[in-house]
């Protein structure tokens, strides 16, 4: 469907399920392979790889962050150009971003890889465990210059009203990775590094065959000679902000989470952390997806100046990002052993481990009572170039105020750490109700004038947007 049509006259409802179903069936494509990505690891190399893997990734979305910066900061300004008839500007924007991106991803890799046993010996990790870790996050650092720009071209690819062809080749990346993980693993017998192997290469291709229509002028978008200029730069760091400061500031917490738990439980309590770290990419993802996917159309009606039809879209992410939250305290609560046994070998022969995994899951599914609220707001802000506060949601989520509960909840030691999940979500919804509040009224602007529509047809289909 031609973007234009898809954006500005679709009914809001209509085009959330056009939209956001189908990013949200990328996105559950996506965690299905890091569940297997993760049981893999777990069950075929067994708990140390899978303690190697979990306190690698976290420098692994570190190697991501600045291509991610970039990419979600382009798309944002990309599309309000679009919705204000800049189709020049938007093109250099989306030029200028992807030669960023390959940049920044060698840059980043080549540190990755050299520093790599630094990183991971300041978590405290030793000999087998620290080793592995190692072997896993060289992996990605040197594939780094072409893999980072693929989820990037995910986003300029919904821009141009391509969300099935972006939902395909996202399911495709996620079947690709688990056969070529399953490949190194079961027939070649490589170690952890056949994990990252196997999605490094997927990765690539998938870059590849994202970047073909571009490079052919089958998309709106089209690459032209670059101009840099301080304007463009200053706009794609503000959208993308809150994303790359929410990676940082995440994966610094995950980071001090690991020394923690090394600390006060050892290996087993890195394994039952991870355990919730795939679960919350599961879950998380999902309302990424449909959120995400809505952004373009958001920000195309901002710049158009239709403000009911950003709020009636916007109404749609909230309820969908509602619901999935609800569904997953149903099910977290009700089968946390279950759950744990998908990645944990052992679990009957370890009742320790196996309670503690049990009681760690049901704390961390108080999470999605609110996560929900806070998650969909960042988005909203994000998508209408509001990027302080959610830069402020952001940063507070996955770095103030996880610090601050940890030092009040230091005395309960693992338990303090489980439920640290929850009340950080309980204050971000706090947080993100008080920066409507202080924003509506900007939010809630009428529209601006525009022409009218020039046949019954398109009226009848333009004016309905709530």
């Amino acid at each position: 469907m031609n973007y234009k049509k898809l954006f500005s006259a679709t009914r809001p409802v209509k085009l959330f399920f056009i939209a956001s179903l189908p990013g949200a069936i990328s996105m559950l494509a996506s965690a299905l392979y890091q569940l297997l990505d993760g049981i893999f690891v777990g069950h075929v190399l067994g708990d140390t790889s899978f303690a190697a893997l979990n306190l690698a990734f976290p420098f692994v979305i570190i190697n991501f962050a600045l291509a991610d910066l970039i990419g979600v900061g382009s798309a944002v300004p990309i599309s309000v150009n679009l919705g204000k008839k800049k189709e020049e500007e938007a093109n250099n924007i989306f030029t200028c971003s992807a030669l960023m991106i390959v940049v920044t991803g060698a840059a980043t890799g080549a540190v990755m890889f050299a520093c790599a046993p630094l990183f991971i010996g300041m978590m405290g990790a030793e000999g087998e465990l620290a080793e592995l870790a190692v072997r896993y996050l060289r992996v990605y650092a040197l594939c780094s210059p072409v893999t980072t720009i693929v989820f990037a071209m995910d986003n300029y690819l919904r821009i141009c009203g391509k969300i099935r062809f972006s939902m395909f080749l996202n399911i495709f990346m996620s079947v690709m990775s688990a056969g070529l993980e399953a490949l190194f693993l079961f027939a070649f017998r490589m170690d952890i590094r056949g994990a990252a192997l196997g999605t490094c290469l997927s990765m690539v291709v998938c870059a590849l065959v994202a970047v073909a229509p571009f490079a052919a002028k089958r998309m709106q978008l089209r690459f032209r000679r670059p101009r840099f200029h301080g304007g463009m730069l200053r706009t794609i760091v503000a959208c993308g902000s809150p994303n790359f400061l929410n990676n940082i500031a995440g994966r610094i917490t995950s980071i001090l989470m690991n020394v923690l738990l090394l600390r006060w439980g050892g290996q087993d309590a890195v394994n039952v952390y991870g355990v919730l770290m795939y679960a919350d990419g599961f879950i998380q993802p999902l309302m990424y997806g449909m959120c995400d996917s809505l952004q373009p159309a958001v920000g195309y009606n901002w710049g158009e100046g239709k403000y009911s039809r950003v709020r009636a879209i916007e109404r749609c992410c909230y309820i969908g990002a509602g619901v999935v939250s609800a569904l997953s305290v149903l099910i977290l609560m009700l089968f946390p052993g279950q759950i744990s046994s998908l990645f944990l070998e052992g679990l009957a022969e370890n009742p320790g481990l196996a309670t503690e995994a049990e009681t760690a899951m049901r704390l961390f599914a108080l999470t999605y009572i609110t996560r929900w609220f806070s998650f969909a707001t960042q988005s909203y802000m994000l998508a209408v170039e509001k990027s302080l506060p959610a830069a402020l949601i952001s940063v507070s989520t996955a770095l103030v105020f996880p610090m601050i509960l940890i030092g009040i909840l230091w005395n309960l030691r693992l338990t303090g750490l489980w439920l640290n999940f929850a009340l950080t979500a309980l204050l971000a919804a706090v947080l993100s109700g008080v920066l409507l509040f202080l924003l509506r009224r900007q939010l809630w602007r009428p529209d601006e004038e525009r022409e009218p529509p020039v046949g019954p047809s398109e009226a009848q289909e333009e004016g309905v947007w709530m």
